[in-house]
């Protein structure tokens, strides 16, 4: 039934294209209609234009022919009423370059015109009426109308061919979709007899097969109460399958992974006893075999809802108190931070990473509610949810908690606004100012953590967001010393590092001398160019973002405007965010967040050299 059915949807398919092809090719009708009538109403408004420099030039001409000064109130309206006009010309004129090139022909003949009219009727004023004959009879003002009278008509002309255009494609486009159309309409009219006659071809099948049916029922009608039971186990056995299914595959999955790690190394080591150092592949393997089990890993943790995260206990007041440069710096100097901390103030168990991304999300959100001025506070306190408010809250636990409120001085919110602001994607900020997953973000983290997330906020007085986070009890567990990779390979490039801060210069020199490289330093944008032009060689930039009198990225179009190829690295104090929100960095660029070891300096500058 299917398959029979399938031509006529195919048909409908065709028949809904048309009809749709055709609504595309209304609105195509309309637009040349509404770009007809706009060139129309241009070339009224060049009319118009060309008739005040006439009337100006004919007050001027009877002036000079009468001496009567009444003449010259026309020419005077005229003049009055030309930069206007001149203006909604300039308005109007489309982006191209053949007319903006006529309308200037236009300005420059009309101004030529207006001085001319302007001299003749100071010199007959001066009662030098030859003078201001000769200069009337001179043919400079003719030409200047000639001029714009061609400039005009080469307008129209060009008007007309692209309105012609318009409508010569349109023309062939719907003769076109007439002939589809009965081609489409023709293929569906045997379509639809193919399927009749298929279809009475497999209704006398049915009946035919129901008489069958029918004779068959009656032996089967015995067998109901054992099919019955029969089903009843079976549903039983799929259960247990699916289950077994899950399971077996997962099992599966890693079995296999554990199986490639696990020959590999085999192989490595027997390798090395032979004295045989081509291990490079089998070392792959295990790597790639271990990423794909992680993933996997992730996957399962993805559909049980949970994120790994990196917990430890954090002490919120001196978290913050690390944060108060990135928050002045991330917020600019409009906005006023004020920190109100809790003494004796519990501890949390969390990730502290994912503290510092959801303080920060919340304290950009607030600046930009309060269009970077205003005041921002930062509070934290030891809280305690009871009975009550969990009972209106209903993912709340009762139990205490480190509470930490963000408070901001700017638009507030209305409830409809509070209703949606944890979604994902929802966001009241313009195009290109946010992508809505800030407070979807902390949302998540929050409620992971085993927390509660609450808004406060009324349109026009400020917003407050609570966090909170379950309060730690036991003992602190000591951090995990970082281990360090140390790298040992042959490098030979040239780098020019641009750092206006001579100490951090003198420390990230030092570092990649010690890495191996050839490097160059210079302390703001216009040294760090001419030692790129007296230097050749340099294989990349590796700059600072926030500099006096030139900044990182201006300095890098230069670069690359001067070395095409060149190699850009940006480093700043400020995190990824930040310089995000801020509109510093495009997405697609090197970037190094300050402060970095020698390994992430590594690693990164590896990475970009040798990308082709």
């Amino acid at each position: 039934m299917r398959l029979q059915s399938l031509p006529l949807v195919a048909g409908f398919a065709v028949l809904a294209l048309i009809v749709g092809t055709r609504a595309v090719l209304v609105e195509s009708q309309r637009a040349n209609r509404a770009a007809a009538r706009e060139t129309i109403e241009y070339q009224e408004q060049l009319s118009g234009l060309l008739s005040l420099a006439q009337e100006a030039q004919s007050g001027q001409r009877g002036y000079l022919l009468t001496g009567e000064k009444s003449y010259l109130e026309p020419y005077r309206k005229a003049v009055e009423a030309i930069p206007g006009q001149l203006a909604r010309v300039d308005s109007a004129t489309a982006p191209d370059d053949q007319i903006a090139q006529q309308i200037g022909h236009i300005k420059d003949a009309l101004s030529q015109q207006q001085a001319d009219l302007a001299e003749t009727i100071a010199l007959y004023e001066r009662g030098d009426a030859a003078q201001a004959l000769q200069l009337v009879r001179s043919g400079h003002g003719k030409a200047a109308m000639d001029e714009m009278r061609g400039s005009m008509d080469t307008i129209r002309r060009i008007g007309a061919a692209a309105v012609a255009a318009r409508d010569e494609h349109t023309d062939r486009v719907e003769a076109w979709l007439r002939v589809g159309s009965l081609a489409a309409l023709l293929a569906i009219f045997l379509l639809a007899a193919y399927t009749v006659r298929q279809s009475r071809r497999r209704f006398h099948e049915v009946v035919v097969a129901q008489q069958e049916l029918i004779r068959k029922n009656i032996e089967l009608g015995n067998e109901i109460q054992t099919r019955e039971k029969a089903e009843s186990q079976m549903r039983q056995m799929q259960k247990m399958e699916a289950v077994g299914q899950l399971t077996g595959g997962i099992a599966h999955d890693f079995n296999n992974m554990l199986a490639v790690i696990l020959s590999a190394m085999n192989l490595a080591q027997r390798k090395l006893k032979r004295g045989e150092h081509d291990i490079e592949k089998l070392v792959e393997a295990a790597t790639d075999a271990a990423s794909r089990a992680a993933d996997l890993t992730s996957r399962l943790l993805a559909f049980s809802r949970l994120q790994p995260l990196a917990p430890q206990v954090v002490d919120i007041n001196g978290l913050l108190t690390g944060m108060s440069d990135l928050l002045r710096r991330t917020l600019g100097e409009g906005i006023r931070i004020e920190t109100v901390l809790a003494g004796g103030l519990w501890k949390t168990r969390a990730d502290p990473s994912q503290i510092e991304n959801a303080i920060l999300n919340l304290a950009v959100n607030s600046r930009d509610a309060m269009d970077n001025e205003g005041k921002l506070t930062i509070e934290t306190v030891n809280s305690h949810l009871d009975d009550g408010y969990a009972s209106t809250h209903a993912e709340v636990t009762p139990g205490q908690y480190v509470m930490i409120a963000v408070t901001d001085t700017g638009a507030g919110m209305s409830p409809e606004t509070i209703a949606r602001a944890f979604e994902p994607f929802f966001t009241t900020k313009p195009v290109n100012k946010g992508t809505g997953l800030g407070l979807s973000q902390v949302f998540g983290f929050v409620k992971q953590s085993g927390g509660h997330v609450k808004i406060y906020s009324e349109p026009g007085e400020g917003t407050t967001i609570k966090v909170y986070l379950p309060r730690f009890f036991g003992a602190e567990e000591p951090a995990a010393p970082v281990g360090r990779d140390k790298s040992t390979a042959k490098v030979t490039e040239t780098i020019l590092v641009v750092e206006d801060d001579a100490r951090v210069r003198a420390s990230t020199t030092d570092i990649m001398r010690e890495l191996g490289y050839i490097v160059i330093h210079a302390g703001s944008g216009p040294e760090a160019l001419q030692k790129l032009a007296a230097t050749p060689g340099i294989a990349l930039l590796f700059t600072d973002i926030v500099m006096p009198v030139m900044n990182g990225r201006k300095l890098a179009e230069e670069a690359l405007a001067r070395q095409p190829g060149l190699k850009v690295v940006f480093t700043t104090g400020f995190t990824r965010n930040a310089v995000v929100h801020n509109g510093v960095l495009d997405h697609d660029v090197h970037f190094l967040a300050k402060p970095f070891t020698i390994e992430q300096l590594a690693a990164k500058l590896r990475d970009v050299l040798d990308t082709k």
